[in-house]
C-alpha cells in the first residue's frame, strides 16, 4: 500500500519547494532500499536441484507479481492527499513461497518501480522525488516483511500449513503497517500535519482489502502446491473482488463525503463575513481532500479579500484586486460566487497534480460554491443591517447637525442618571439659548447658522466633564446637566457652584470667533435649576430652568437662577391634583377620545386607541399634555389608571354586544408597573366587564427598560400570562430600541410619529420606519404607525410593508357614542379582513 500527494511541480525531479524532512526521510528509505536490495542478492538461494523453473524464471514471475499488484491500484482521495491501495500483500504471499526471500527486495524494486514509473508517465505524472519515495517505501517492506515470515517459517515451496499461514500473515501485517507508516510520514512532513490523520485515514480503507489479499495469496500458495493449472480458475472470481474492492471504497468515501458536505456547509451558517470565508476555506479543503483552497470575497465598497487556506491548516487573509474571470483547469477548479445577478465572490480549489478532479469533485465544488454564495450574502446583508441599525439608534438619540444628544434622549438618560444619584444628592441643569441667533440665520444664511450651533456644541463639549450630560434640545438650545455638584453642609454651596459654571461658560462661549468670514462673538442665556437627584424628573428640571432663562433674558443679564415664587406653575400643578381627585369622582369630566387604526391594504378596524380627556369645568379641555405628568407623579396614579381602565373596557364590552370585536389599547404609565397589584386589578376589571384579556392590549414606554427593578419584570410576565397585549409606543425615540425588545416581549410595535411625518424629506426617519416594520416583521409582531396625516405617508408606509395605521388622515380621536357606528363600517367595508390578535400573520 503506498500514498502520495504532490504539490505544484516546480520542476521534473520535485526537489525545489520540499521541506527538508521529506529529503531526508525519502534519502533514508531510499539507502534502506538499496542496502536490503544489495544484501538479500548476496544471501544462497535455496532451490531444489531438481526444481522445474530455472532461477531467472522465478525471479522474473516475482517481479511481475509485484508489478502487476501495484497497477491495480484502487485510489481514495483524503484531506491529507491521495491514498493508494494495492494488491501488494498478495503479491507479497505468493513471492514468499515461489522465490527465496534474499530475491524479494530486488523483484519489488523492479516490479514496483516499473509499474510505478509507467502509471506516472501515462496518467499522474509524478516528480521523480516522490517515486523513489514510493519505490524505496515499497521495496524496504518488502524486505522487513520478508524478515519477519522467515524468521516465523520457511515458506519457500513449503507445503500448506497452519504455521506457513501465520508465517505468511505476520508477514503480511508487516508489509501493512509499514508501507502505511512510511506513506502517513511523508504526508506529515510534507504538509506539516499529525501523522496520525493520514495514517488512520489509509489503514481504515485498506482493511476490507487486506483480508482480501491475504486471503487470495494463500489460496494460490495452496493451488500451486496442489496443481497450477487451478490458477486458471483465478481471473474471473479477482475481477470481481477487485469490483468489491472498489464498489466498497466508493461506498464508504460517499458517506465520508456527504457528511463531511452537511459538516462543511452547516459551518457556513455564521453572521459575519471572516467567519463564512474561514469556514468556507477550510472545510473545502477537508471536504475535497484538495492542496490550496482560496475564497475571494468581494466588499461593498468595491474592494475584494482573499482568505487562503493549505493543508497546515492555517488560514490567511489579504486584501486583493478583483480577480480576473477565469476557467477551470486539469487541477484547478474555479466556481464564480453570485447570487442573482451579484457578485459576491470567487471559489478556486486547488487539486493534487497526481490526482486532478473528478466530474463528482466538479459537481460537489458547485453544490459548496452557491451554498458558500448564499451564506456570503447573508453575511454582507447582517453586516448592512447591523450598520443601517447601528446607524439608526445613534441617530435616534444624536442630533444630526451637532452629534450631541437629542431632546428624548437628553431626557431618558438625564432621567437615567438622577435614578442612580442619591435622593438627596445635588444636581443642577443649565439651559443656554444662543442670542441673535434668527439675525445669524437671516443676515448670513442658514448654512451660517448651522456653522454658529456646531461651533457652540463643540465649545459646550469641550467644556463639559466626565459625568455630565450635554445635549441640544432643538434650535438654538442647549442644556447641561452637572451630576458632580459638591455636596456640602451650606445649603447656598450647590447654587453657588452652578452659577459660578454657568458664568464660567457664558464667557467660555463670548471669546471671538470667525462665522461664514464673520468675525462675532456667541452670547448666551443661561437658565439654572439646582434640586436634589430624587426630588425631580428631567422634564420638571427643564421646566424650572427654561423660566430662569427667560428670567435672564428679561433681566438683560446671561445668567439666572431659578426662583419658585415666579413659577405659577408649581402651585398650579397642587390645585391640578386636588381638582382631578373631584373629576374622578364626578364621573362625567374625564372622557375618552378613541382613534382606530386600519389595515393599510384592507381598510379593516386592527385596534382602537384610548385617549383621556379633561372637561374640566373651569379650565375647559385640557390634552394629556397638561394633566397626565402631575397625576404621573402623584398618589393618584393608580387610581387614574383604574378609572382609565374601567372606561376603555366598558366602551369594549358594548363593541362585543354589538358583534365587533375590535381590541382596545390603553396608555400605562411606568410607574404603575411597580405596583404588583396592577396585574389582580385588571382581571378583576376584564370579568367585570366580561372582556376577554386579549382584547386588552397595554402601551408601555422604552423607559420601562431602563429599570432593573424585578417587581416591574414579575407584573409584566403575569400580564402576559393572563392573556393580556403588550404594546411599545413611540418606539425608536429612546435610546434603547432595539435592546428594549431582548427584554420585554410584546405583541406590537407603534412608529413615533415624529418619524413618520419626516419621512418624506428625511432618509434617516425613512430608514428608522424601514427598520422598525422589517424587526418587527422579523419577531412575528404587529406594527402600527402614529400620526399619518396624509396619503402620500399611507402610500409609503404601504411600500415599506407596514400594516396597520393611525392619524388624522383617517379618523381624528371621536367621542366613544360614535365610534361603534365607525368600526362597524370599516367592519362592513371589509369584511373578513379583521385579523384576530395572537395569530400569526395578525396585524
Amino acid at each position: 500500500m503506498t500514498s502520495g500527494r504532490d504539490g505544484q511541480r516546480p520542476d521534473r525531479l520535485g526537489l525545489r519547494g520540499t521541506p527538508t524532512g521529506v529529503l531526508l526521510v525519502t534519502a533514508a528509505v531510499g539507502v534502506t532500499a538499496l542496502l536490503a536490495t544489495l544484501v538479500g542478492l548476496t544471501v544462497p538461494a535455496s532451490l531444489p536441484p531438481d526444481d522445474p523453473l530455472p532461477p531467472p524464471v522465478r525471479f522474473g514471475l516475482a517481479v511481475a507479481a509485484f508489478a502487476v499488484a501495484q497497477l491495480a491500484r484502487l485510489r481514495f482521495r483524503t484531506a491529507a492527499g491521495m491514498v493508494s491501495i494495492t494488491w501488494g500483500e498478495a503479491a507479497l504471499i505468493v513471492c514468499l513461497y515461489l522465490v527465496p526471500a534474499g530475491w524479494l527486495p530486488a523483484a519489488a524494486l523492479l516490479g514496483a518501480g516499473a509499474a510505478w514509473t509507467t502509471m506516472s508517465l501515462l496518467a499522474d505524472r509524478r516528480p521523480v522525488l516522490e517515486l523513489v519515495r514510493i519505490i524505496a517505501s515499497l521495496t524496504a517492506a518488502t524486505a522487513l516483511a520478508a524478515a519477519v515470515a522467515n524468521a516465523l517459517g520457511r515458506p519457500l515451496l513449503a507445503a500448506p500449513t497452519p504455521e506457513l499461514a501465520l508465517a505468511l500473515i505476520a508477514g503480511s501485517v508487516t508489509y501493512l503497517l509499514t508501507t502505511a507508516w512510511l506513506g502517513g510520514a511523508s504526508l506529515a512532513l510534507q504538509h506539516g500535519i499529525p501523522i496520525g490523520p493520514p495514517l488512520f485515514a489509509a489503514l481504515r480503507g485498506k482493511q476490507l482489502m487486506f483480508v482480501g489479499n491475504v486471503a487470495v495469496g494463500l489460496v494460490v500458495v495452496t493451488l500451486l502446491e496442489l496443481d497450477v493449472r487451478w490458477l486458471l480458475l483465478l481471473p474471473p472470481p479477482l475481477w470481481l473482488l477487485q469490483q468489491t474492492y472498489r464498489h466498497r471504497l466508493r461506498a464508504d468515501q460517499e458517506r465520508r463525503t456527504w457528511r463531511a458536505f452537511a459538516e462543511a456547509t452547516a459551518a457556513l451558517n455564521q453572521l459575519d463575513e471572516r467567519g463564512v470565508a474561514t469556514a468556507a476555506a477550510t472545510g473545502a479543503l477537508a471536504l475535497f481532500g484538495a492542496e490550496l483552497v482560496e475564497v475571494d470575497v468581494a466588499r461593498g465598497d468595491g474592494r475584494w479579500r482573499r482568505y487562503r487556506a493549505d493543508t497546515g491548516g492555517q488560514v490567511r487573509d489579504r486584501e486583493v484586486s478583483p480577480p480576473s474571470p477565469s476557467g477551470s483547469g486539469d487541477h484547478e477548479l474555479v466556481r464564480s460566487l453570485t447570487v442573482g445577478s451579484a457578485e459576491v465572490g470567487q471559489l478556486r480549489v486547488h487539486f493534487s497534480r497526481s490526482a486532478p478532479p473528478t466530474n463528482r469533485e466538479r459537481d460537489g465544488v458547485a453544490a459548496f460554491g452557491d451554498a458558500l454564495a448564499a451564506a456570503l450574502h447573508d453575511a454582507a446583508t447582517h453586516r448592512e443591517l447591523r450598520l443601517v441599525t447601528a446607524r439608526s439608534s445613534y441617530d435616534a438619540v444624536h442630533d444630526q447637525l451637532t452629534g450631541l444628544l437629542n431632546r428624548a434622549a437628553m431626557l431618558t438618560k438625564g432621567d437615567q442618571a438622577l435614578r442612580q444619584l442619591a435622593h438627596d444628592h445635588p444636581v443642577a441643569l443649565l439651559l443656554l439659548d444662543v442670542n441673535q441667533f434668527k439675525e445669524v440665520n437671516d443676515t448670513l444664511g442658514h448654512a451660517a447658522g448651522d456653522q454658529l450651533l456646531r461651533l457652540t456644541a463643540n465649545r459646550l463639549a469641550a467644556l463639559a466633564r466626565p459625568g455630565d450630560l450635554l445635549g441640544r434640545l432643538g434650535g438654538d438650545e442647549f442644556a447641561l446637566l452637572l451630576t458632580t455638584v459638591p455636596v456640602v453642609d451650606a445649603r447656598t454651596a450647590p447654587i453657588a457652584y452652578a452659577l459660578r459654571q454657568a458664568r464660567e461658560i457664558a464667557e467660555r462661549l463670548a471669546a471671538p470667533t470667525e462665522v461664514a468670514g464673520v468675525r462675532m462673538s456667541v452670547e448666551v442665556a443661561v437658565g439654572v435649576v439646582v434640586a436634589d437627584a430624587g426630588t425631580a424628573d428631567m422634564t420638571e428640571l427643564l421646566r424650572r430652568a427654561d423660566i430662569a432663562m427667560y428670567q435672564a433674558k428679561e433681566g438683560g443679564g446671561s445668567v439666572a437662577a431659578y426662583d419658585s415664587s415666579r413659577d405659577a406653575a408649581s402651585t398650579d400643578h397642587l390645585a391640578l391634583l386636588a381638582e382631578l381627585r373631584e373629576a374622578l369622582e364626578a364621573d362625567d369630566q374625564l372622557v375618552l377620545a378613541l382613534q382606530p387604526a386600519v389595515d393599510l391594504a384592507t381598510g379593516a378596524p386592527t385596534g382602537v386607541e384610548a385617549l383621556i380627556r379633561w372637561q374640566h369645568p373651569r379650565r375647559g379641555w385640557l390634552g394629556p399634555a397638561d394633566f397626565i405628568r402631575p397625576v404621573e407623579n402623584s398618589e393618584q396614579l393608580g387610581a387614574f389608571t383604574r378609572y382609565v381602565l374601567d372606561k376603555a373596557l366598558a366602551v369594549a364590552a358594548s363593541w362585543a354586544r354589538e358583534g365587533l370585536e375590535v381590541p382596545i389599547s390603553v396608555n400605562l404609565s411606568a410607574r404603575s408597573l411597580l405596583d404588583p397589584r396592577l396585574p389582580g386589578e385588571i382581571g378583576d376589571a376584564l370579568r367585570r366587564h366580561q372582556v376577554p384579556p386579549n382584547r386588552l392590549v397595554l402601551e408601555i414606554t422604552e423607559t420601562v427598560v431602563m429599570s432593573e427593578l424585578e417587581v416591574i419584570d414579575e407584573v409584566l410576565a403575569t400580564l402576559r400570562s393572563m392573556g393580556v397585549q403588550l404594546a411599545v409606543d413611540d418606539f425608536g425615540t429612546g435610546f434603547s430600541s432595539l435592546t428594549f425588545l431582548t427584554r420585554i416581549a410584546v405583541d406590537e410595535l407603534k412608529v413615533d410619529r415624529s418619524f413618520v411625518i419626516r419621512m418624506a424629506e428625511s432618509p434617516e426617519a425613512a430608514a428608522i420606519v424601514r427598520t422598525t416594520v422589517g424587526l418587527a416583521h422579523e419577531l412575528g409582531l404587529r406594527v402600527v404607525a402614529e400620526g399619518v396625516e396624509t396619503a402620500e405617508q399611507r402610500a409609503a408606509l404601504a411600500e415599506l410593508g407596514c400594516t396597520a395605521a393611525q392619524g388624522y388622515h383617517f379618523f381624528k380621536p371621536m367621542p366613544a357614542d360614535k365610534i361603534g357606528a365607525v368600526l362597524g363600517s370599516l367592519r362592513d367595508n371589509a369584511q373578513g379582513n379583521v385579523f384576530p390578535l395572537r395569530v400569526d400573520g395578525a396585524s
